[in-house]
């Protein structure tokens, strides 16, 4: 366990030791929580392998690593909330993810909407789904909630400020949704659901044929035409971004949806094959602050983290929300992102074979560090 602890260890961000003072989390050594280490272990046992907080502390005593209640966990976990943040954040920041672009225009903040569902293990049974917005490119949770399963996805739910650009996928793709975010002077980039969001022409009341549009498409350019939706009582104008898919993308989507018509035993309309065929993406700012490839590239970069947080929902599934507090539970997302960004940098590792079985740099920077070697 401390050899890999140690190979672990060496992925972290530079710091992350002095970090954890800096931020609170380990302002002293207290009772048997005697260094950033022990700390960093115990937290990510209850976060990274979904046991409770009292599995997480008999573990915990069991390993010889600290004898502590799970109050004084929890507590230890809600004080430790800015310390994985920062870690998470200096984690991305080093990761292939941030290379995506992820940069919003001049005074304009990016925030990736999502949620996910939560099986809790053992007796309690309960089934709950977590809404949270991560700004990017921090990596920072700045708003959760947790609802029971029945609660839907809406942007509704988001508290949001001028300036804020909302990047979702088309569970969020619902006119009131949208248009809470248009009148708090907030803009989005979210995929467009062709079939729960019908759009306007944006010269007249008819409504916007998108295949139609769609097939004045040339080759992979870009396009993208002017539009309406109307929503309590207004119109709001948005421009529809587009384009076409690789062969092999194209193939794989409309192999979805022939896999997805199969199991519901339904017939497959051309159209839906042909809208398969394309991305397209409602955006709410003018070209002017904001150009097709630059739309379509901050949706990509958003799908770029998408394929992080599927691990991160994977991962949500097991465990137990902490839901006494909001520190705690923003600790615990926080932590959750932390560990997949781990998951995706031991994933790039093990591409990278060493016969003796680890990095000489990663060695070496452990030198002279508690349980190094």
């Amino acid at each position: 366990m401390d050899e890999e602890w140690e190979l672990l260890a060496s992925f972290l961000p530079a710091e992350w030791r002095e970090l954890a003072r800096e931020t609170g989390a380990m302002r002293r050594a207290r009772g048997e929580i005697t260094s950033p280490e022990v700390l960093l272990q115990i937290l990510l046992m209850h976060v990274a392998t979904g046991l409770s907080l009292r599995q997480t502390v008999a573990r915990a005593r069991a390993q010889g690593l600290a004898s502590l209640s799970d109050v004084a966990l929890l507590k230890r976990l809600r004080t430790s909330e800015a310390w994985l943040g920062e870690l998470a954040r200096r984690m991305f920041e080093a990761s292939r993810f941030s290379r995506a672009g992820v940069r919003a225009p001049e005074g304009h903040r990016l925030r990736a909407v999502a949620a996910t569902t939560v099986q809790e293990p053992g007796a309690t049974g309960t089934d709950w789904r977590i809404h949270y917005s991560l700004s990017l490119p921090e990596m920072r949770c700045d708003f959760y909630e947790a609802t029971d399963a029945k609660g839907g996805e809406t942007c509704k739910r988001i508290p949001v400020a001028e300036g804020d650009i909302i990047l979702a996928d088309r569970g969020y793709c619902h006119r009131e949704g949208v248009a809470h975010v248009l009148r708090a002077r907030g803009d989005v980039i979210v995929r467009l659901s062709s079939t729960s969001f019908p759009l306007l022409e944006a010269a007249e009341e008819a409504p916007f044929e998108i295949l139609a549009h769609l097939r004045d498409l040339r080759g992979h350019e870009p396009g993208e035409w002017p539009a309406r939706f109307a929503a309590g009582g207004e119109l709001w104008p948005v421009r529809l971004c587009a384009i076409r898919k690789s062969r092999r993308a194209a193939a794989r989507a409309k192999g979805k949806v022939l896999r997805r018509a199969s199991r519901r035993q339904a017939e497959v309309r051309t159209g839906t094959l042909e809208l398969a065929e394309h991305i397209f993406v409602l955006v709410s700012l003018p070209v002017e602050a904001l150009g097709v490839a630059e739309a379509l590239d901050l949706y990509r970069a958003r799908w770029q983290i998408e394929l992080c947080f599927k691990r991160l929902k994977s991962l949500f599934q097991l465990g137990h929300v902490p839901k006494r507090s909001d520190a705690s539970a923003r600790a615990w997302i926080e932590g959750k992102l932390l560990t997949a960004l781990l998951i995706e940098r031991l994933i790039d590792e093990a591409g990278l074979f060493s016969p003796w079985g680890f990095e000489i740099a990663a060695a070496q920077s452990l030198e002279g560090a508690p349980g190094g070697a």
